[in-house]
């Protein structure tokens, strides 16, 4: 439940918690919400079981955690050796060498002349760079083109 919380959380929320009740009350308060917890982890597990008796015999293998799509996933994928398929395709493929040869492509000034078709048909090609009109200002507005 508190897999993530490190030593100086620990130390924060037990200094802060004798702050708030006081090392008269805290006992009480620990042994109050440690009783809630019992109650409702005990809770949790009667409504379990009554899902599992009310689903049936053909649910008797049923895990409320395969609900979890990772879980179920996992269990269908090692249930058919698939898994191990997976991880080498995984391990194969360098997220970080594609994105670099990506911004390399972007950011090249001149483009390779195998990777930018030519004109088709008698069409300008789109991706090369013209020179803005009358020196860098603004085109004119035309009402009528809107």
């Amino acid at each position: 439940m508190f897999n993530d919380i490190g030593i100086l959380e620990l130390a924060t929320l037990v200094v802060l918690a004798v702050l708030i009740f006081g090392p008269d009350k805290l006992p009480k308060v620990i042994q109050d919400v440690a009783g809630f917890i019992r109650k409702v982890r005990s809770f949790s597990e009667s409504a379990k079981q009554d899902i599992r008796s009310e689903l049936g015999p053909e649910f008797k293998d049923f895990e409320f955690e395969d609900l979890n799509p990772k879980t179920y996933l996992r269990k269908q994928l090692e249930k058919d050796g698939d898994l191990k398929e997976l991880k080498d395709l995984r391990d194969s493929f360098d997220l970080r060498k594609e994105m670099n040869d990506v911004a390399d492509a972007v950011n090249s000034t001149e483009p390779e002349p195998s990777s930018v078709p030519a004109a088709v048909n008698g069409s300008p090609d789109l991706t090369k760079k013209t020179d803005k009109p009358d020196g860098g200002d603004r085109p004119p507005f035309d009402a009528d083109a809107t």
